[in-house]
């Protein structure tokens, strides 16, 4: 395929996306959820950042309130939260729309509740291509073509026809990259992409995304709880717990040399590098906390075997550790020096080149 087939993508001087201090609040009757409570995260054009986490910390939310897609009646989303410079919290409902697609566009975990299931797939990417560009039908056509064949969908001008429920998992998760990409965005936001998929397809889905990704300078948040996923295509992580970031970094520092409690337990806990003769799998003890009730200290307290009174008395505050890398913990000298076992890390990863 011709190169001029491709998105291509203009660099912007801003960032890709930047929040501070994000909050997303959910109301329902006589109950307040803290879900995003305080997020600071910078994302550059051409980078890829993982949001790590268990189920429940924050991830998606935080994802979904970048596209501005929670029910408004019910969220109260406040802070800063800029797309290319653009001001999202700031936005009509029609400078949402044009925002969408062209400029931001997601992948979502499973692309069968995403997808139309009325309109063919081709046609779905047809709609968003005229909508968003003054194209013709057969021109929209054609770059719908072009990009099934991009993402490597097999017969692709069959396919086009073909309906959402009549896709493979992971043929469906191509065309909803394709769907995505079908107008040139500069920011891709990737909610769990390869969680439904076997272990196969899931490679190759992370394969396509960094291709793509290098090949056409997208900035992508990339969520998942799989953190072997993220350090085949992440350039740095941000560890989510109960809608904070605790610690955040260039990836092959969170692997190698964690510095929050959290994150240590998530790398322990892989069952990858644990899955060996002899050796049990470590789980972290307890679960998160009920975010309706947050705790006045650190969230992660109850379930950090380092501890000590003053951990619950007060929130941490972010501390700078070097190189990008951050953390919230007061007890980041005692954790300092306790690396993951090399299984863990090595064993667990997909070795994708």
């Amino acid at each position: 395929m011709d190169n001029n087939d491709v998105p291509s993508l203009t660099r912007s001087a801003a960032p890709a996306v930047r929040l501070e201090n994000l909050r997303v609040e959910f109301h329902t009757p006589g109950k307040r959820i803290e879900a995003v409570n305080g997020v600071d995260l910078e994302l550059r054009q051409g980078e890829v950042v993982a949001l790590i986490g268990e189920s429940g910390s924050g991830k998606s939310v935080t994802l979904r309130a970048i596209m501005r897609l929670h029910a408004e009646r019910s969220t109260r989303i406040s802070g800063q939260l800029e797309v290319a410079g653009q001001d999202v919290l700031a936005m009509s409902q029609r400078q949402l729309a044009a925002l969408r697609g062209k400029t931001v566009a997601m992948i979502f975990q499973e692309p069968l509740l995403a997808l139309d299931p009325v309109y063919p797939v081709g046609a779905q990417i047809v709609e968003v291509i005229r909508r968003h560009e003054n194209v013709s039908a057969a021109e929209a056509k054609a770059r719908a073509l072009a990009l099934f064949e991009r993402v490597r969908i097999p017969s692709p001008e069959r396919r086009l026809a073909a309906y959402a429920h009549e896709m493979s998992g992971g043929m469906r998760q191509r065309a909803m990259i394709a769907l995505a990409l079908a107008c040139k965005p500069q920011v891709l936001l990737a909610d769990e992409p390869t969680t439904a998929l076997d272990a196969t397809v899931q490679i190759q889905i992370l394969l396509l995304l960094r291709e793509l990704q290098q090949e056409m300078g997208l900035a992508i948040v990339f969520v998942t709880h799989d953190i072997g996923a993220a350090a085949e295509v992440a350039d740095r992580m941000a560890v989510m717990y109960a809608g904070r970031i605790v610690e955040q970094g260039p990836a092959a520092t969170l692997l190698t040399q964690p510095r929050h409690p959290y994150t240590l337990s998530l790398l322990q806990s892989r069952s990858q590098g644990a899955m060996q003769k002899g050796k049990r799998l470590q789980t972290i003890a307890g679960s998160p906390p009920d975010l309706s009730r947050l705790p006045p200290g650190c969230a992660f307290a109850d379930r950090c075997a380092w501890a000590i009174d003053a951990c619950r008395a007060a929130v941490p505050a972010e501390v700078a550790l070097g190189a990008g890398h951050t953390a919230r913990c007061i007890r980041l000298d005692v954790v300092d020096g306790v690396r993951p076992a090399a299984s863990t890390v090595a064993d667990g990863a997909l070795f994708i080149s």
